[in-house]
């Protein structure tokens, strides 16, 4: 086998420039897909990280049975009562995998400084648990300006940055919250701002709000909830918890319907079916980029040894002797194409680590830093399969020449 090897190496260096312009080919392919894998990688995980503690929607969503469907027509029908609410945090509470649950309500209505009014959207949750969501991570990121929602304040409220400056409200100003109760009635309740915040997102950064938990009852003038989120240790758990928290609620005779963060994120499912689609688009095109490189160098190289071919069929050598030749030569290509692939990868990360870039992407308030994942698995799929890739392109050119008379092979000028 050694000797293969050798015969391989050695074929490669005689042609040196024609095999380097394969090897950048190769590697410049390599990088680009790994670059851009590590890139949605890490866009993934931020998505994650938004959805989960940006929008709060932890990782489960308790309802009551029907709540998605039917919730419009009569809401205070597909709420909490008071007991069930504790009755669910109970149970839930008892799962080691759960760091917490808590109630939350969703409102809108019109919010106004004495001058002027507008639309606003908003939740009502449970300040202590609020925090435990949004994650010191997110309020960093959001740029909180003032004291974040508390106990101690109950007619405090956070608004987004936007709607911060339609109405000129800063931490520390005055408003008044209108909305519809369930029963239909109007009410108005003063508000003191304790905090702005940038929601990260264009569509609502303009009207949303949070309330504390007790004064958003206050405004719907109920004792219910509305929903359950539930916080977990492990993303990965996810799915496996919301079968079985279904399970041990209806054994418990509470109906409910459970969703995870994934389904009620629109913004996740979106963002990564349109990278998926790219991120196939673009491998498809490497590869056959790569695949048409490497057939047309070791095709060049076979047609300048059609002698070469003749006299080792000559001296008996087979068929598959000659595949092996050329398979082990367009697999060296491809392993040194990919070695320094992961150079240029490791190198094109490393700036972007040190050269912060950012960017604005659709449908965000804020800019974000340009940041590209180092993904081992991935780096190792596509070792060897470029590996493969290169060394398949190579048999495929060389089946050819084996089939070819050896005195023809022998004649070929």
């Amino acid at each position: 086998m050694m000797k293969w090897i050798k015969l391989a190496l050695r074929n490669i260096f005689r042609n040196r420039r024609r095999s380097f312009t394969t090897i950048i080919a190769i590697a410049v392919g390599f990088a680009s897909i790994s670059l851009y894998y590590g890139y949605i990688h890490h866009t993934y995980w931020a998505v994650r990280f938004f959805a989960v503690h940006g929008e709060g929607l932890g990782h489960l969503r308790i309802n009551k049975e029907g709540w998605k469907n039917n919730s419009k027509l009569d809401k205070l029908k597909y709420m909490f009562s008071y007991d069930e609410t504790q009755k669910i945090m109970k149970l839930v509470n008892e799962e080691k995998n759960v760091i917490l649950s808590t109630p939350q309500l969703y409102l809108s209505g019109l919010v106004s400084n004495g001058t002027t009014s507008t639309y606003f959207v908003a939740e009502g949750v449970v300040p202590k648990d609020d925090k435990i969501i949004k994650n010191q991570r997110w309020i960093n990121y959001a740029k909180v300006q003032g004291k974040p929602l508390s106990e101690d304040t109950p007619l405090g409220v956070e608004i987004s940055s936007g709607l911060g400056k339609q109405l000129n409200l800063a931490p520390g100003k005055d408003g008044v919250a209108m909305t519809t109760t369930l029963d239909g009635q109007m009410k108005a309740l003063d508000v003191k701002v304790t905090a702005v915040f940038n929601t990260g997102n264009d569509f609502y950064n303009d009207k949303y709000m949070r309330f504390n938990f007790n004064y958003a009852q206050s405004l719907l003038d109920t004792q219910s909830a509305e929903r359950i989120v539930v916080l977990l240790d492990d993303i990965q758990a996810t799915e496996k918890m919301r079968k079985h928290l279904l399970r041990k609620l209806s054994v418990a005779g509470i109906n409910c319907e459970i969703q995870t963060w994934d389904k009620l994120s629109v913004a996740y499912t979106k963002i990564k079916s349109y990278l998926d689609a790219i991120f196939i688009f673009l491998f498809s095109i490497i590869l056959i980029i790569v695949a048409m490189t490497t057939i047309n160098t070791m095709s060049m190289v076979i047609l300048e040894r059609t002698n070469e071919i003749g006299t080792l069929r000559a001296l008996g050598l087979k068929r598959k002797g000659v595949l092996m030749i050329f398979a082990l030569e367009g697999a060296f290509l491809g392993l040194f194409g990919s070695i320094l692939g992961i150079v240029l990868h490791s190198c094109v990360v490393a700036i972007t680590r040190y050269h912060k870039t950012y960017y604005t992407p659709p449908g965000s308030s804020s800019s974000v830093s340009l940041y590209v994942d180092m993904v081992p698995d991935m780096l190792a799929v596509l070792f060897f399969s470029f590996i493969l890739l290169s060394s398949l392109s190579a048999v495929v050119s060389a089946r050819r020449a084996g089939k070819k008379n050896i005195v023809d092979a022998l004649g070929h000028v």
